[in-house]
């Protein structure tokens, strides 16, 4: 695996992540903190519905480093268990994405994510969110107001696969302000915004999975 980078997060001018310990259970995913604010008017939007297929990808087309590290058969995070369910809920038992899963929980976005037709999702792993360093998530915690800005920059609302990114070569995310998301490079030499694409192409049932090493920071990639 690549050396894993957190490009500056900027906590004055863009929003702060703030991460706490999460469970992969399904049934607890759709629950979140009372404190939690309401998701913001952008993320809570409707989003575009890909055409029948399109983006849609099945267990052989995934790829990436990473992708050795989900478990086999139908054990939960398995290829074959997330699948059928919706993106958040099947995130939340991939053993990559344990702290973007708590991100998600604490904006109260589950249930926003789950509903959506077709997405694309960017998904930092684990080591990515922990190159902050443990004093900046205790810090962090208990701000999920500051959250929506950055998981809405890591989500583009129409499906895409790898050959999609490739073509589509720049995104809008969830958030326009953010600045655009530029593709660069394909297959296992895949980039997002100089983020190294880890295992790409996972699929779920409403959405296509690329989980990345790098949390992107909104505003980073005007150009």
């Amino acid at each position: 695996m690549s050396k894993l980078r957190v490009a500056g997060i900027g906590f004055t001018a863009v929003a702060a992540l703030a991460l706490t310990a999460c469970s992969g259970s399904d049934s607890a995913s759709s629950g979140s903190s009372s404190s939690a604010p309401a998701p913001s008017p952008s993320m809570s939007a409707p989003m575009s519905s890909a055409a029948s297929g399109e983006g849609v990808t099945t267990n052989a087309d995934v790829f990436g480093p990473a992708c050795s590290q989900l478990p086999q058969g139908s054990s939960p995070g398995s290829l074959d268990s997330m699948g059928p369910q919706p993106v958040a809920s099947a995130a939340s038992t991939n053993p990559l994405l344990t702290k973007l899963v708590a991100a998600v929980k604490a904006t109260n976005l589950v249930d926003t994510l789950n509903s959506q037709p077709a997405i694309t999702v960017f998904a930092p792993a684990d080591p990515a969110f922990a190159a902050l360093g443990d004093a900046k998530f205790a810090e962090l915690a208990g701000k999920p107001d500051q959250l929506a800005p950055i998981l809405q920059y890591h989500v583009v609302g129409k499906r895409y696969d790898a050959k999609g990114l490739e073509s589509a070569k720049t995104l809008e995310s969830l958030n326009t302000a953010g600045g655009p998301l530029k593709i660069e490079g394909s297959g296992e030499n895949m980039t997002v915004n100089g983020a190294k694409v880890l295992c790409g192409n996972i699929p779920t049932k409403n959405a296509t999975v690329f989980v990345i090493d790098t949390v992107m920071t909104p505003g980073t990639n005007k150009n």
